[in-house]
């Protein structure tokens, strides 16, 4: 079957769909994007995505494209027209069309919009967080607003692609001062000896994820204890388990950092307790 796209109001198969060449977003990076869960049909923590995108375009200064509940109906039928039942939607606008000039256009254009979905095997997933991924980590090099879902993304594919060729699944970028910030593509987490759960605060450092903020919901409700603050390499290294946390990983257990292991070198309990009961508290919209 031919997937659909959404491309400023219209709905193309994916073969068909085009952006303009003098587009902001493919001349500059000049936007922003969301990726949103598909969970058994329902979408996951969409108010969440949605209020992150409009926290990222304000902070760029751009304007939404459309209005929320317009939004909210183009990706339920970008959902329907692909037969999504697990996977996710991809939300990005950019700018929009103008011709070539770094600063913002004098003229006020139209921001482009573009909207996918794609299936996924959730059963893949699964088989990944029972068998735990490895890390490696490398020196930051993005830019300094991290926290806005920018599509300037080049830094975190160096990053993963050296993970790739390192034979594993996520990179840990690090600070200049030896500190974990987070991974390339999702949020970084240790339990330590004490059994304390502990991801960075949120900085112009961090990407506020969504699915960080539902599972911090999560452990108070368990009852277990959590900080909120930066940790070594070395502390990472002596914890008793590890694991980054996605819209599309959810909470997937880290055995190995940089080839040593973490733990016992297997997915660890907590973890695997915290990715069981996630849909259990995340939001579902129909």
């Amino acid at each position: 079957m031919s997937r659909v796209a959404y491309v400023n109001g219209q709905y193309v198969f994916s073969r068909d769909a085009k952006v303009h060449i003098e587009d902001r977003g493919y001349q500059f990076a000049d936007g922003v994007y969301e990726v949103c869960e598909v969970f058994h049909g329902a979408l996951i923590d969409e108010q969440r995505h949605m209020e992150r995108l409009a926290r990222s375009l304000a902070e760029l200064r751009i304007d939404a494209p459309l209005g929320a509940g317009a939004l909210k109906v183009i990706l339920r039928e970008v959902i329907v027209r692909n037969k999504v039942t697990n996977g996710y939607v991809y939300i990005q606008v950019t700018r929009g069309v103008a011709p070539r000039e770094h600063t913002f256009p004098e003229k006020p254009v139209r921001p482009s919009l573009v909207v996918t979905g794609r299936q996924i095997d959730p059963e893949k997933g699964e088989r990944a967080a029972r068998k735990g991924i490895s890390v490696v980590t490398t020196p930051d090099l993005r830019w300094k607003r991290v926290d806005i879902k920018t599509i300037s993304l080049l830094p975190n594919v160096l990053a993963r692609q050296t993970a790739k060729e390192q034979g594993a699944y996520e990179a840990w970028l690090i600070d200049s001062e030896g500190m974990v910030i987070e991974g390339a593509a999702s949020n970084a987490w240790i339990i330590d000896r004490s059994g304390a759960i502990i991801t960075r605060q949120l900085d112009h450092c961090v990407l506020r994820g969504v699915t960080r903020t539902t599972l911090i919901e999560i452990i108070a409700a368990e009852g277990l204890r959590f900080e909120e603050r930066k940790f070594s390499v070395e502390e990472a290294f002596a914890a008793q388990e590890a694991f980054v946390t996605g819209a599309t990983t959810l909470v997937m257990p880290v055995i190995a950092i940089d080839g040593r292991k973490i733990g016992a070198g297997a997915p660890g309990p907590v973890a695997q307790r915290l990715r069981a009961i996630f849909h259990d508290t995340a939001a579902r919209s129909s």
